[in-house]
This record gives C-alpha cells, sequence and structure tokens, in this order.
C-alpha cells in the first residue's frame, strides 16, 4: 500500500514541475510537439530512475561510510551529467530524428533541477533503495505526463486564431499556469 501512496502522490499530488514547480526549462522547452515530449519523457524517465539507484548508493556506502556527505551534492551533479552523456551518445546512435528534436534540451537535462531535486529527495525523505526507485520512477512519469499535457495543448493552441500578442510565450505560461492549478486540485483543499 506505501509504494502505491507514493506512486500516486508523485505522479498527481506533489507533481514534480506543476506542484513543487522543478523542471520547467524543459517542461516549457520541449512541449512544442507530443512526439518530442514523449521522447524527452523518456529520456528524463531514463537519467532519474539511473541516477537515484546509483546517487543512493554512493550517499549510503560510500559518502556515509567516509564521513564526507557533505559532498551530496557535487557528486550527485557529477552522476547526473555522466548518466547525461550516455542517454546521449544512446539516442544520437539509435533515433537520430528524436535527437535532432531535442536539440540543446538533451545536455540541459544534466542541468534539470527535477532530476537532482529527485535524487536528493529521496535522501531527505528517508526512502530506501526500492522506495527511491518507485518515487523516482512515479515522479518521472509525473513529469512525462504533464509534458505531455501541455504538448497536447500546445499543439491545439496552434490550430486555433488565438491573439497576436498572445502567441507563442504568453499563451504557453498562461496554459502552464492553468495546468499547474489543475494539478494542485489533487491534493484536496487544505483550510
Amino acid at each position: 500500500m506505501e509504494y502505491i501512496i507514493i506512486i500516486i502522490s508523485a505522479i498527481f499530488v506533489n507533481n514534480i514541475v506543476l506542484a513543487q514547480f522543478l523542471g520547467v526549462c524543459p517542461f516549457l522547452g520541449v512541449s512544442n510537439k507530443v512526439s518530442t515530449s514523449f521522447g524527452m519523457a523518456g529520456a528524463v524517465t531514463f537519467v532519474m530512475v539511473l541516477a537515484t539507484m546509483v546517487t543512493y548508493l554512493i550517499y549510503t556506502y560510500i559518502l556515509v561510510k567516509l564521513g564526507i556527505a557533505f559532498m551530496q551534492t557535487i557528486t550527485y551533479i557529477l552522476v547526473i551529467a555522466a548518466l547525461v552523456q550516455m542517454v546521449e551518445i544512446i539516442l544520437k546512435k539509435i533515433s537520430q530524428p528524436l535527437y535532432q528534436a531535442l536539440g540543446i534540451f538533451l545536455p540541459l537535462i544534466t542541468t534539470n533541477c527535477a532530476v537532482l531535486g529527485v535524487t536528493l529527495l529521496v535522501i531527505k525523505k528517508h526512502y530506501n533503495l526500492l522506495e527511491g526507485v518507485v518515487y523516482s520512477a512515479a515522479t518521472a512519469i509525473g513529469f512525462g505526463l504533464a509534458l505531455v499535457i501541455l504538448a497536447g495543448i500546445r499543439e491545439q493552441l496552434d490550430l486555433l486564431n488565438v491573439p497576436k500578442g498572445m502567441k507563442g510565450a504568453p499563451i504557453s505560461l498562461i496554459t502552464a499556469g492553468i495546468l499547474a492549478l489543475a494539478f494542485m486540485g489533487f491534493s484536496g483543499i487544505v483550510r
């Protein structure tokens, strides 16, 4: 039951983009097309889950044992950077069109604060390795869900007669805000 709560909470209630506002850069930058959004969601999922596993093991068995837990953030950044490089190389070989479509946003996964945030939150929430992996996978699914929904809405907005002053970034930001409000409805009414 605890894993179901972690999954539902990470995807809907505490969505990393729409409730915690981490990873907004790729959220707004890559959400022009649904196909590109799926590719970015897959890449972020892969990096986030692998980074969580590797950083958890490094933190637990190296940093804590050596008494250098203060090196957590810099270590995590290095691990995430290495994993993103691996994803970039794999995508370049396997799917050149997706690699081209993601463009600069693929290397920017390294600086995606959602990936770093999840790895840090796993330790802060005192999750074990399995809970951490479930949390990171669910968080990545929530990120991907938000990305794909926004991309679908933006594709539809391109077909509509949007006022000239609202085209592009303004309507995208308004749409993202409304989407965030909709997801905040999952957290219930707080009095």
